[in-house]
Order: C-alpha cells, then sequence, then structure tokens
C-alpha cells in the first residue's frame, strides 16, 4: 500500500516519470497554480530554492520566468508558511494576514511609528518602484530616518499589510511598488470568511499532494474557527466520496483523492536531485509515513554536529529517496563541486548491485543539474565516483 501511495503523492506533485507541465513561461504558471505556491529562500550555494523547485518540474525552466509573471501580474509575493510566489487568483486568500498586521494582531511589526509609514507610501507613490538601497544611498549623507532601523521594519510592514508588493526581485534585492500598480483589474478582494478560507487550504493541498494529514492541512494555522471549519470540510468530502480516509496504523489522520486512483502508476527509475525546500520534503511527518526518509537541512546545525553536510539536496530515484547529496556551485569558476554522496543504506559501492543503473542516472542528473547552475564542469569528490 505505501508504495502505491508514494508513487501517487509524486505524480500528484508533478514529479512522476513524464512532464506534469507545459514548457517555459506558461509551464511555469501552471506548476506554480498547481502547487499553491513556491518557497523562496536566499541560500545561494547552489541555485536558489525557488527556481530549483520549479526547474525540477518545467522543462527548460528558466529563472527570469518569475521576473516575468509578476509583471504580468499572474503571480506575487507573499508569505504562505514562509515567503513564497503564489497565483494571483488566490490574492484575496492573503488578506486575512494583511489585516491581522494592519490591526496590530501581528506581534513582529506592532510599534512602527504611522508618520514613518506614510512618508515612505508618498515617495514610492512619487518615484514608483524603489528599492531600499535607492533610498539609503541618496540619503546616506543627510541623517535622515531612512537610514535608521524602523526604516527597514516600517518597509517590511507595509509589505505585509498589503499597501506595497513586490513588482521585481533583481537577483535577491527586492523592488517594491504601490500595491494598486501590481494588481490586476478587477481582482476580487473581498475579505474571505473562515469557511472560505479553510476550502482554499483544503483544495490547494488536495490537488497539490493527493495524499494528505490533517496536520498538514492546518499547518501553521491556529484558533478553534478554523480547526471546526476545516473538519466540517473534511467531515463533508468523507461523505461524498472526493476523499477517502486510509486505514492505516502508520498513516493517522491522512486522507486520499480519489480522482487519483485512476492515475497511471507506471514509474520508471529516474533519478532527480531535489532542493531542500521542495513542496513534496516540507512536511516531514508525512515525508517519514510515506518515504521512510527522515530528512534534516543542517545548514542550521553548528558544522560540528552536521551529519550529512552544510547543504544536502534529497536524491529521488524512482518513488523512493534513496540519498543526500552536498553540491555548492562555484560561479567564478563556472564548476559544480559535489562535496559528499551519503546512500540511505550507506553503502556506495553496493548501489549498482541494490539499485540498478543508480549511479550512472545520478551522474546524468548532475550533469544536467550542473547546467541548471552555470557550470560547465563537475568536481567529485574521488575519481572512482563518475565511474
Amino acid at each position: 500500500m505505501t508504495k502505491v501511495l508514494r508513487r501517487l503523492a509524486l505524480q500528484t506533485q508533478g514529479l512522476a516519470r513524464k512532464p506534469a507541465f507545459s514548457k517555459g513561461l506558461q509551464g511555469t504558471l501552471q506548476a506554480i497554480e498547481h502547487l499553491g505556491y513556491v518557497q523562496i529562500d536566499t541560500i545561494s550555494v547552489i541555485e536558489r530554492a525557488h527556481h530549483h523547485i520549479l526547474w525540477s518540474r518545467v522543462p527548460d525552466y528558466q529563472p527570469s520566468y518569475l521576473n516575468e509573471l509578476v509583471a504580468n501580474k499572474q503571480v506575487f509575493e507573499y508569505w504562505y508558511h514562509a515567503a513564497a510566489y503564489l497565483p494571483m487568483r488566490d490574492y484575496r486568500f492573503a488578506l486575512p494576514a494583511m489585516e491581522d498586521v494592519r490591526n496590530n494582531k501581528n506581534r513582529y511589526y506592532n510599534g512602527t511609528d504611522p508618520s514613518l509609514l506614510k512618508s515612505i507610501l508618498a515617495r514610492i507613490e512619487q518615484h514608483g518602484p524603489t528599492r531600499l538601497r535607492d533610498i539609503e544611498k541618496q540619503n546616506e549623507n543627510t541623517g535622515d530616518w531612512w537610514n535608521m532601523g524602523p526604516s527597514r521594519r516600517a518597509f517590511e510592514r507595509l509589505f505585509m499589510q498589503g499597501d506595497i508588493m513586490i513588482c521585481a526581485r533583481e537577483g535577491m534585492e527586492k523592488v517594491f511598488d504601490l500595491r494598486e500598480r501590481c494588481l490586476p483589474d478587477n481582482i476580487d478582494l473581498s475579505m474571505p470568511s473562515v469557511e472560505e478560507y479553510a476550502k482554499y487550504l483544503f483544495e490547494n493541498t488536495m490537488k497539490a499532494h493527493g495524499i494528505f494529514t490533517k496536520k498538514q492541512l492546518l499547518h501553521l494555522k491556529t484558533g478553534k474557527p478554523i480547526r471546526d471549519a476545516m473538519q466540517a470540510i473534511i467531515d463533508t468530502k468523507l461523505r461524498s466520496g472526493e476523499i477517502e480516509s486510509i486505514q492505516n496504523k502508520n498513516h493517522p489522520d491522512t486522507y486520499h483523492h480519489i480522482e487519483n486512483k485512476a492515475a497511471s502508476l507506471r514509474f520508471q527509475n529516474t533519478v532527480k536531485v531535489l532542493s531542500p525546500f521542495d513542496n513534496v520534503l516540507i512536511h516531514r511527518d508525512r515525508l517519514n509515513a510515506l518515504f521512510g526518509f527522515d530528512y534534516k537541512l543542517e545548514c542550521y546545525v553548528p558544522p560540528a554536529k552536521r551529519q550529512y553536510g552544510y547543504f544536502t539536496l534529497p536524491v529521488l530515484f524512482g518513488d523512493r529517496f534513496v540519498a543526500r547529496i552536498d553540491c555548492k556551485a562555484h560561479r567564478k569558476l563556472k564548476q559544480l563541486e559535489v562535496i559528499s554522496l551519503h546512500l540511505e543504506n550507506g553503502q556506495l559501492a553496493s548501489s549498482n548491485n541494490e539499485m540498478p543503473g543508480f549511479m550512472p542516472k545520478l551522474i546524468a542528473e548532475l550533469e544536467r543539474f550542473a547546467k541548471f547552475n552555470n557550470c560547465d564542469s563537475i568536481k567529485y569528490p574521488s575519481a572512482s565516483f563518475a565511474i
């Protein structure tokens, strides 16, 4: 049963044998709309997570596509469970979080000077798209409030409460503009009810994952109203037969979208090197239950306590996570360094016996991965690695 669940989960995530999305810009939009969000991360040891996640799914993906989709007003940046790109069609479901910040229900953004907020908005209205660096450079010798810590917090608050939006990124540097200049015409700005918001969370999760847990549906969401609303949706979907409960002690409070039963489960043992922030990995309890893969990102762990490496990437082989590989892109040298490879069975020498064809397919994937990172060569940890 678990093998079937693994394959359904991967197929629903767009990680099966055949590409689930079109090529190029249109495929990138399809992927974001299907996944519901793509997490943004600043770590740049290799190409950043948001690009990596999309490259893993979209044929011929290019990092420039995200700026294009933002400029076309088809996606936007905001907070999901972390900073993320989201489909513009879902903008109204970010409104409750924005309203909480505006009403000082988010303590992190409290205490900002209202006059400072007004001054920033007036400046952006007058000068158009603005980077913090533009303002700081212009005012570096004036000693005014633009150079002070509160100005950065004010920018963050204006963004989080929805008055300004990120209209582009130059690398990881944000460019802000007024909300009304960034939103498409006739977008729905009505505040969703608790029931509507719960339905949005449920539909997003079911569509993107196919197999999901109650904990996953309510990830980082607190309060009795949202819990009750979600339980009502689950009960309704169970009665209608749209979902069914998985009767397995290893998968408590886990549900399966019935439509996925008709999906093809023919898998080839292809290799994919995934981002640590990939959507299929982000719910660690589910990952462990479905795949038996106990994964931890160790860049936040002191070096002496790391078991696998600073930024180990999960390696998917067919329907199993079989390894962790630590890589670094040396951009000036245009070289991808493979620092280490750890197989889940711990035996690299036996990999061709236990996983036929794995190493040649891994090498081919690393060559593709190197090109994605704008590297012309690969440095392996030993001469025997690539044989």
